[in-house]
């Protein structure tokens, strides 16, 4: 029996396959589209992967669709793209680089504690939690602000709250990773 087409993880391939396409419309020269037209491109870009991120783990449970790989692949694809417009967004002089290196530094070392907790059969102790839950919500809404970057209905820069955000996202995200450090340090001592 042929196996069935798994939708939701063509949704999260999809948004790694989405990655370089957001990051060549920032960098498309002006002759070819406008900055301001590949901000609000590379925004839309950003939120449609966002929302396939939530579709296809809704669709993968609602389906009976979920896989373990799927479960592996999620998530990398989450942190590549999130990792791919702090890089972009840094480069460009609209995020500090402190609060890219913080955010993107824990992801690294979240997914080896991960891993490492994996192997000594202790992966619960380190599951997502509320607080790895409200930086995710930070940098969903951050990164669109900051990509956008301009005058929002003639009443607020967004690059403004962008980085506010983003700081926010990046004192949650040190916050989280004390809590899963913390309990990776109390769970090694019974692995």
């Amino acid at each position: 029996m042929q196996p069935r087409f798994n939708f939701p993880l063509f949704l999260t391939w999809l948004r790694i396959l989405a990655i370089p396409l957001f990051v060549a419309v920032l960098y498309l020269p002006e002759s070819w589209i406008s900055e301001r037209t590949g901000n609000i491109t590379s925004m839309w870009i950003f939120i449609a992967a966002a929302v396939t991120d939530w579709l296809d783990g809704y669709l993968a449970r609602r389906w009976n669709q979920t896989t373990s790989f799927g479960a592996f692949l999620d998530p990398v694809a989450d942190k590549l793209m999130v990792a791919a417009a702090l890089i972009v967004l840094t480069e460009k002089g609209i995020v500090d680089p402190f609060a890219s290196l913080i955010i993107i530094g824990r992801e690294i070392t979240i997914s080896a504690l991960r891993e490492w907790m994996a192997q000594i059969g202790r992966s619960k102790s380190v599951a997502v939690n509320v607080f790895g839950k409200l930086k995710t919500i930070a940098q969903l809404i951050a990164i669109p602000f900051l990509l956008f970057n301009g005058v929002l209905f003639g009443l607020f820069h967004t690059a403004v709250v962008g980085r506010a955000l983003i700081w926010v996202a990046a004192f949650i995200t040190l916050w989280s990773m004390v809590v899963y450090l913390r309990a990776a340090w109390a769970a090694r001592e019974y692995g």
